[in-house]
């Protein structure tokens, strides 16, 4: 099966966090990837919000250089319809390129 991108942000300097939108067409998932491409960043970790209202929040601790992916992650259950992804981060970025955050679904 391949990846599905769900969605993708630029990550803002002033935040310390950001949210992906996803929603019921996209289908249900199994597991979740995330790619960094642009810069680089400290993920601390990311909150998956399931269509019925439920969290799971999973612990990173990764620091994405560009062009770098993350472990695959097994989301809990059967396959889920995700609502939203939302990710802490801090950036580690002396270039001032501004990183963009991926993530990537597979049914």
């Amino acid at each position: 099966m391949k990846w599905e991108r769900l969605g993708s942000r630029a990550v803002n300097y002033l935040a310390e966090f950001d949210v992906i939108q996803v929603g019921a067409k996209e289908g249900s998932f199994t597991k979740l990837k995330i790619a960094v491409t642009g810069g680089s960043l400290n993920m601390h970790r990311m909150v998956v919000t399931y269509m019925n209202g439920t969290k799971e929040e999973i612990n990173l601790r990764h620091n994405f250089k560009k062009g770098s992916t993350s472990r695959v992650i097994d989301i809990r259950g059967e396959k889920r319809l995700i609502k939203k992804i939302k990710f802490f981060y801090d950036t580690k970025n002396l270039a001032r390129r501004k990183a963009k955050v991926h993530v990537y679904g597979r049914h």
